[in-house]
């Protein structure tokens, strides 16, 4: 015996729910001799006879009113199936796996994020803080849908797209003897001076130390190594020593004064903030939405720099940062 199809058991009941064939018929919006048709079809298939078919209307046969009460229920299932596959493909397109460095995550992607969701409200996040180079291993693996990174050059088998500028001030707390000077200091002494930095691997400290390297200078270790920008933020206000770090971590403390930036003769400390994915993919999807909403906001909002800073600030690229 074949199987009923759906359309017969979804007439059958709606011939017990309307009372006749002729209703349940222009219920389901096909004509009456279909309809006929259909449930002559169905009762062949069955083998049961399922109406007793009068000039008033076509009342059940005992048999159909069991075979009626089973159909709800395939009608059912069938439906919490469907229901149930659509929350899933929901549920797939609405994830969005990200990993983004410290100083992205905590001062700008929040925002992203928030006005992505505010078009997409089901959308479910997934976060991963880490520095530049983690980013970088987790987007060449697939492991997330896009990454944010801080980290100078080009990452080896990924592509990238500038999504924010950004500057490394130098800072220092007040009273501390570089805030007595009346020039800059030169790249060679910021070089020879052990900083509070952030640990191997940040964007920040190889973004300095590549632009000291432009200078044929490599700096010596570091007075404190620590994991996060706030922290590195933290040490220097309680006076531990002066540290090279992204104007977004201390742009509050400069203007209240709580720190002081030391400006630095001729060192470019200019940087592209850079979304980051895996070479040979596109981003889609909400990954795809967020890289066009971190766009959006550099080209509303571009950053002028401190009139503190001596060398010529780097314009921010529009295009991607590499070609794979």
């Amino acid at each position: 015996m074949s199987h009923p199809d759906v359309e017969s058991l979804q007439l059958l009941v709606h011939v017990a729910d309307q009372g006749s064939l002729s209703a349940a018929a222009a219920e389901l919006g096909i004509s009456q001799p279909a309809a006929s048709k259909r449930m002559s079809r169905l009762e062949r298939r069955l083998g049961l006879r399922l109406l007793d078919r009068t000039r008033r209307g076509s009342a059940l046969t005992p048999d159909g009113a069991l075979v009626t009460a089973w159909a709800r229920r395939v009608l059912d299932d069938l439906a919490a199936l469907t229901d149930g596959a659509a929350a899933l493909r929901r549920a797939r397109t609405a994830q969005l796996s990200v990993a983004a460095s410290l100083t992205v995550a905590e001062y700008l992607l929040p925002a992203w994020i928030g006005e992505l969701r505010r078009g997409h409200p089901e959308l479910h996040v997934g976060l991963q803080v880490t520095n530049s180079a983690r980013v970088c291993e987790l987007a060449r693996h697939g492991e997330i849908d896009i990454g944010f990174i801080e980290s100078p050059g080009r990452p080896a088998g990924l592509r990238s797209r500038a999504v924010a500028g950004d500057r490394l001030v130098l800072v220092a707390p007040p009273g501390h003897r570089w805030t007595r000077r009346r020039r800059p200091v030169d790249p060679a002494e910021v070089a020879a001076t052990p900083l509070i930095s952030r640990e191997a691997g940040s964007g920040t400290r190889e973004a300095a130390a590549q632009a000291l390297a432009a200078h044929g200078l490599r700096p010596v270790p570091p007075l404190l190594e620590l994991g996060s920008s706030t922290a590195v933020r933290n040490a220097v206000v309680a006076g531990a020593g002066p540290a090279l770090i992204s104007e977004l971590v201390v742009t509050a403390d400069l203007a209240a004064g709580t720190l002081a930036e030391i400006p630095i003769a001729g060192l470019t400390l200019e940087r592209s903030l850079c979304a980051v994915w895996r070479t040979g993919t596109t981003p889609t999807g909400p990954a795809a939405a967020l890289l066009t909403q971190a766009r959006r906001r550099l080209t509303k909002t571009p950053r002028s720099p401190s009139p503190a800073h001596t060398s010529q600030p780097a314009p921010a690229p529009t295009r991607d940062a590499t070609r794979a």
